[in-house]
């Protein structure tokens, strides 16, 4: 309550403020005071209401990012590498710590698919907003004939598993692969077996880290995440199954974009579940994403009414 409270005792501290100059005859100068004032006080307005959206059950976990290349070979690759630069960047803006676990580079530029760790208050809670199919409309820079093509990556986000809510995983449901990383790394990581590559059996997930310079650690971080996605794996087979009982159609989240970023022959950044758009295409390629997530946030409680196609 004390964020509200306080907020409640400077907008009176302001109200007496502007009924004060109000007795005053020249009171010109105190018009820019006032005006900064009511600024200051509409931003942490609206960042209170953003924090009252973060409600969920892991929205203040940290946040793992996985990026997967689509239909359009090293045009989908370079898009890969692009969203992953998007998305560090506005982790960067937002003071967040980001770690790169897992990278598997493509056949000619880019990378086919990267899966990264954002550590910071609510993570889990902002990047959630960015789940699905994100697509690219420019001039391909790989094409002779400066053609347009279209591109597509898949986004997943899920929240760490932390130690309260750890769960067990039987060791004999496991196999574990050791190689060489396959990406650069410098000597140590291409001559040692360093990298490794767990496979959850039963569920048939598999998780793989390189990016580290020991097996421990990267073993470590494979388990890390493995276990994030057996748990997110038994929500979403609840939530099917919920879904079911209750009729709802499910939609095929590979097919349905949520945003589409077209390079030419306009410029935009469109967000297909709640409306929101923007010209500002370099801003958004550098990480500002603030009005997607909070638009997306704010649609998501409302029940997802007001889509915009």
């Amino acid at each position: 309550m004390e964020p509200w409270l306080s907020l409640g005792r400077k907008m009176e501290d302001l109200r007496a403020f502007v009924e004060l100059a109000s007795e005053e005859e020249d009171n010109g100068s105190y018009v820019e005071e006032i005006e900064e004032e009511l600024d200051a006080a509409r931003s942490a307005l609206e960042a209170l209401e953003l924090s009252t959206l973060l409600g969920g059950e892991h929205d203040r976990s940290d946040a793992i990012l996985e990026i997967n290349a689509g239909a359009g070979g090293t045009e989908s690759c370079d898009w890969v590498e692009m969203l992953l630069r998007m998305y560090l960047r506005w982790a960067e803006r937002r003071g967040f710590s980001a770690e790169i676990l897992n990278s598997v580079d493509g056949d000619v530029a880019g990378l086919k698919n990267v899966t990264a760790v954002m550590r910071g208050l609510n993570a889990y809670g902002y990047l959630k907003a960015e789940r699905g199919v994100h697509r690219l409309v420019r001039i391909s820079p790989f094409d002779a004939n400066k053609r347009r093509h279209t591109s597509f990556a898949s986004v997943d986000v899920i929240p760490e598993v932390t130690k309260a809510e750890d769960i067990e995983i039987n060791p004999d449901d496991l196999k574990v692969d050791t190689f060489r990383a396959s990406s650069a790394g410098g000597q140590h990581v291409n001559k040692t077996d360093s990298a490794v590559r767990i496979t959850h059996i039963p569920s048939g997930i598999v998780v793989s880290c390189q990016n580290e310079r020991s097996q421990h650690r990267n073993r470590d971080m494979a388990m890390m995440v493995l276990k994030a996605r057996v748990l997110e794996l038994e929500r979403r087979e609840k939530a099917e199954k919920l879904a079911e009982l209750r009729g709802e159609q499910r939609a095929i989240e590979w097919g349905n974009q949520i945003r589409s970023y077209v390079f030419q022959p306009y410029m935009m950044v469109k967000d297909h579940r709640t409306g929101a758009e923007t010209g500002d295409v370099p801003g958004v390629m550098d990480g500002e994403l603030d009005m997607f997530i909070q638009a997306y946030l704010r649609w998501s409680v409302s029940g997802g009414s007001g889509r915009n196609d």
